[in-house]
Formats: C-alpha cells, sequence, structure tokens
C-alpha cells in the first residue's frame, strides 16, 4: 500500500521541535553536532540556491546518512522549472524538501527569491505545484507573515501553498520588513494555523523552554522550529524535546559542557575545512558560546583574531576551568 505524504509527514514530525535553517551556519557539521543531542527532531540544511546547484551539482558528491535522518533539504529560487530540478536531486538525500520564501536578506529578495515569493503568490503556487510533480517524499515551505506590515498576506498565501501541495509549512513571526528587529508575533501565526490542515511550526525567538512553551500557547503551532537560539547551544532542541515529552526540565549546560561543545565543534571544523579554515571559520560561533561566561572579555578578543590552534585550545580550557556560572 502507497504511503500518503501526510503518513511521512506523521513519520518525520516525531518532536515537536526542529531546527530551522539558517544560512552559513545548518551546514553538515552544525547538523551533526546537534544531531548527537536529539535522534528524532527534523533537522533543516542551510539554504541551497537552485541557480548554484544547477552549476555544480554534477561534482557534489554527498550520500544519504542516515544517522542525519529526518532531515529537510531547504532551496531558494524563482524559476519553477529549476526549482523542481534541484528538488528532485535533492530527494536522494532529503526526508523533505523545503522551499525558501521567507529569507528577507536584500541580495536574495532582489533576485525574486526568498520572501521576494510572498509578493508573487501565483509564482510560488507554480514554484510548489512544480516542485510536487516530481518528488515523492514531503513538501514543505518557510515563510514570513508578509513582506511589511501593510501587506500580511500570510494566511491567504498559506491557504495557497496548502492547495498548490505544500505538507507542512514553517512560519517565523516577523514579517520581511522587520529582518530579524522586534519581536515575533507568535499570536497572529494561531490564525495561520487555524486556516490551513497541514502541520504548522512556529518559528521566531524561541531560545528556551519557557519561550518555547509561551510560543506553542500563543500560536497553537504544532511545533517549534529553532535557528538562532541553538548557536552556542547544541543541547538546547534535545531539552526542549525532552520537556515537551516527559514534563522534565533539564538543567542549562555548564561553563564545562559549553566549551566542550565549542573544541568539539572547532575540531570538526578543522577535520573538513582544514586547519587554517577551520580556525576562521569558527569566530563566528565563538561569541555565542562563552556570551555569559563573566570577565572573559579579553579572552574572547583573543580567540577571534587567533591563528595558533594551541593558543586557541589554551584559551577555551581557561575558560573552562574557571567554574563559573552561566547568567
Amino acid at each position: 500500500m502507497t504511503v500518503s505524504n501526510k503518513d511521512k509527514v506523521k513519520e518525520l514530525i516525531k518532536t515537536k521541535v526542529s531546527l530551522a535553517p539558517m544560512a552559513g551556519i545548518t551546514d553538515f557539521m552544525m547538523r551533526d553536532l546537534i544531531r548527537k543531542y536529539t535522534k528524532d527532531s527534523l533537522l533543516t540544511t542551510e539554504m541551497i540556491s537552485s541557480e548554484f546547484l544547477r552549476q555544480v551539482k554534477g561534482n557534489v558528491i554527498e550520500k544519504k546518512n542516515e544517522k542525519s535522518s529526518p532531515v529537510s533539504y531547504q532551496i531558494s529560487g524563482h524559476k519553477p522549472q529549476m526549482m523542481a530540478d534541484a528538488a528532485k536531486y535533492l530527494e536522494q538525500f532529503a526526508d523533505m524538501i523545503d522551499i525558501n520564501m521567507g529569507c528577507p536578506v536584500n541580495k536574495v529578495v532582489k533576485g525574486q527569491d526568498g520572501c521576494a515569493l510572498m509578493k508573487n503568490p501565483q509564482l510560488a503556487t507554480d514554484i510548489v505545484k512544480a516542485i510536487k510533480e516530481v518528488i515523492n517524499v514531503p513538501l514543505s515551505v518557510k515563510f514570513r507573515l508578509g513582506y511589511t506590515f501593510e501587506e500580511l498576506n500570510y494566511v491567504e498565501f498559506g491557504q495557497k501553498m496548502q492547495e498548490a501541495g505544500a505538507d507542512f509549512i514553517t512560519i517565523h513571526g516577523r514579517t520581511r520588513s522587520q529582518m530579524y528587529s522586534g519581536n515575533a508575533d507568535w499570536e497572529k501565526i494561531r490564525l495561520l494555523k487555524d486556516n490551513v490542515d497541514v502541520p504548522v511550526f512556529a518559528n521566531g525567538d524561541v531560545n528556551s523552554i519557557e519561550t518555547a512553551e509561551e510560543c506553542l500557547a500563543k500560536s497553537k503551532a504544532d511545533g517549534v522550529a529553532i535557528g538562532r537560539g541553538t548557536l552556542g547551544d547544541l543541547s538546547l532542541i534535545y531539552r526542549i524535546e525532552h520537556y515537551f515529552k516527559t514534563g522534565e526540565k533539564l538543567p542549562l549546560p555548564t561553563i564545562e559542557e559549553k566549551i566542550e561543545q565549542a573544541i568539539a565543534h572547532l575540531n570538526y571544523e578543522i577535520e573538513l575545512r582544514g586547519e587554517n579554515t577551520g580556525i576562521k571559520f569558527m569566530r563566528k560561533f565563538y561569541p555565542y558560546y562563552i556570551s555569559k561566561i563573566h570577565q572573559a572579555t579579553k579572552l574572547r578578543s583573543k580567540l577571534m583574531v587567533s591563528e595558533d590552534l594551541k593558543e586557541i585550545y589554551e584559551i577555551l580550557n581557561i575558560i573552562k576551568q574557571k567554574k563559573e556560572p552561566i547568567i
């Protein structure tokens, strides 16, 4: 008997928490580090340009990693056939395909991609239909409340995406014009949830068990998608997942645990990218790992410029040995 996409989505959405896509962040390494804590949460890749993929996919060597499942591959673009080709190619690695209709970055929306698609619902519909025709895994879309406060079309947009074939929706509770400023409006998400039949995950400003609980209470969403909250806190998704399942609040990571996560992350970056590139790539993550540690300003500054791996290890271990509480 053929399994419906509705049933497939139920199999994939095993918890009420997922990893939201973040450009330049949720690559294989970040996902693998988070997967060490959670076996079941859906993890999403960083945004993959369909234009870029057309140029390089013949040289892309990947393989389906069962340990990383369930994983959703997110694609961006505005040309239906090219998006369909990208989705079909990535299907061999993915448990779900996700379409980016929410990225607010200027260079993305100027190219008619990301949140610009919310201004063109017909094109967005054509993209969903084109992809739906060629893939057998579930299809999801991620978008925002609207392009501006004057264009809050998220309910109608979500309905059109569902009608076109979307099996799952993630919605960020801000407009494009807000970018990442202000507060995510979780209550508005409830109106979308009341007007579509597919599962809806709420995204934006969830960075703790308490905010996850409040978000679900206000949005009535089926779950939360967490992006920036995972930076410097690789176990966050697992702790929230565990709380929703058991009601138990696991303790926040200690300084020692955070530094151990940072070292593991650094080693992983170096393993994949090489020592020089790995050290430099890791710099964007250090502020998150040690942002709440007392009296670490000088050490933090050194981490951001050091190119000596031995010195970096020494600095991280000095912070680890301070054993001060995270505030």
